[in-house]
């Protein structure tokens, strides 16, 4: 089991930029892909990105693709995602979330929130028009 703790978000403009981070602690025996969830009010939590416990993979959803950057800093243990070209549909609270199946599996069902056994408590990103 791993710890989350996510941070960085904040309330900006369409267009700005925000990067979040997700620090890590605790210890695992298997290895976990890390991966970025949100929720907007009166909606379900859905997939933003992910990345694999090498790092050399990584995943987005279609929505945030080409505008958001998944990475890591081993020395910190800390995972960012990169989020340029907010919008307003951007809007949510954002989770981290650690899952050893997308490992198992290759990054099959990366995407699903029954793949996590840890999450974050979230933090909130509101982007006003």
């Amino acid at each position: 089991q791993v710890q989350l703790a996510e941070s960085g978000g904040g309330l900006v403009q369409a267009g700005a930029s925000l990067r979040l981070s997700c620090a890590v602690s605790g210890r695992s025996f298997n290895p976990y892909t890390i991966a970025w969830f949100r929720q907007a009010p009166g909606k379900e939590r859905e997939f933003v990105a992910a990345i694999s416990w090498s790092g050399g993979y990584t995943y987005y959803s279609d929505s945030v693709k080409g505008r958001f950057t998944i990475s890591r800093d081993n020395a910190n243990n800390t995972r960012y995602l990169q989020m340029d070209g907010l919008k307003p549909e951007d809007t949510a609270v954002y989770y981290c979330a650690a899952g050893t199946g997308p490992e198992r599996h290759k990054g099959l069902g990366v995407q699903y929130l029954r793949e996590y056994e840890d999450w974050g408590q979230g933090t909130q990103v509101t982007v006003s028009s």
